[in-house]
């Protein structure tokens, strides 16, 4: 079988978390507790042994992980990490900022809105400052990315390849999804998919599949790593699995009647999900209303291209109009 690159994968051996030290909470005699082999903490000890990690983790560079709770006016993201608030300003959001505008009011709206569609979506961090007194953490997204990036895009592995390369299967996350198209961040690379690249049968709406946060596998149709400080790829969620459309059409039948969902309506052609999983395309509605996305319609095959795996017919009345 295949390898598959998981998500969680380890950066590397250094990056691991030391063994805490003892504190004078652990020195102390334990609580005496009322069931035998259990264990209770005293007040305050869990945020110190919190704080003591997240100590670590500042002086190790090691990368945490936590989901975007929260977008704050004055340029700020918020991450809760077990409990703790976490602040990310939204500059170190993200890598291209190049995408992000040209003038910076434009800028700082366009960061905004980006950010706001990761609500919910886990993203890496390395904590960049810490503040004793008040127990403040300024984390930044993008020094974790790019960590990732010279992990596995750049850093061959044993076999002289990196590990993020063509056609291999690999974990990514979904970080913003829109009606025709979803967002994901492949190991510190972010890269768009359209929506009629996401499954063999059409979707109205990527919504209907993916949400924000959700962890996908995908295979990696091509890695750009000519320039290091700005690596794309693309990535391909399709391929991982088989496609049901040949079988599908067995069942399809020629002048046969048939319910089935708008997905496109473009240059004239209408682009059909039957409800059996089957695409369909109709050059010609009977309908007096024009059909739009989202109808349900009628739809008679009058001929099936298997080379395409598409149905081709008519759409002979709408029977549920989507205003």
């Amino acid at each position: 079988m295949e390898d598959i690159l998981k998500v969680d994968t380890e950066v590397s051996p250094a990056e691991q978390e030391p063994a805490p030290k003892a504190t004078a909470t652990s020195r102390r005699s334990p609580v005496l507790t009322i069931e035998s082999h259990d264990a209770a903490s005293l007040p305050g000890a869990e945020q110190d042994a919190l704080w003591h990690e997240m100590t670590n983790a500042y002086l190790t560079h090691r990368i945490l992980c936590g989901t975007v709770d929260g977008v704050e006016r004055d340029g700020l993201a918020v991450i809760y990490y077990k409990g703790c608030r976490v602040a990310i300003p939204l500059t170190e959001m993200v890598i291209a900022q190049s995408d992000a505008g040209g003038r910076y009011a434009g800028q700082a709206q366009r960061l905004e809105r980006l950010v706001n569609n990761m609500m919910g979506c886990q993203v890496d961090f390395i904590i960049r400052g810490l503040d004793t007194a008040s127990r403040s953490i300024v984390v930044s997204r993008k020094d974790a990315m790019l960590r990732k990036q010279r992990t596995f895009y750049l850093t061959p592995a044993a076999d002289g390849l990196p590990q993020i390369r063509e056609g291999r299967i690999v974990q990514a996350r979904v970080t913003a999804v829109a009606e025709k198209s979803i967002r994901l961040e492949v190991f510190g690379v972010e890269c768009s998919v359209l929506a009629r690249d996401l499954s063999w049968e059409w979707i109205c709406d990527a919504h209907e599949r993916y949400t924000v946060g959700d962890v996908i596998l995908v295979r990696i149709r091509s890695v750009d790593v000519s320039n290091p400080e700005s690596i794309r790829v693309e990535a391909d969620p399709r391929s991982v699995t088989e496609n049901p459309l040949p079988e599908r059409l067995q069942a399809v039948k020629e002048q046969s009647r048939y319910a089935g969902q708008i997905t496109e309506v473009r240059r004239g052609i209408i682009y059909i999900r039957l409800h059996n999983g089957v695409n369909a395309i109709a050059h010609n509605c009977l309908d007096r209303r024009m059909p739009a996305k989202k109808d349900q319609v009628s739809f008679v095959v009058t001929h099936i291209n298997r080379d395409q795996c598409v149905a081709v017919g008519i759409v002979t009345r709408i029977i549920r109009q989507v205003l």
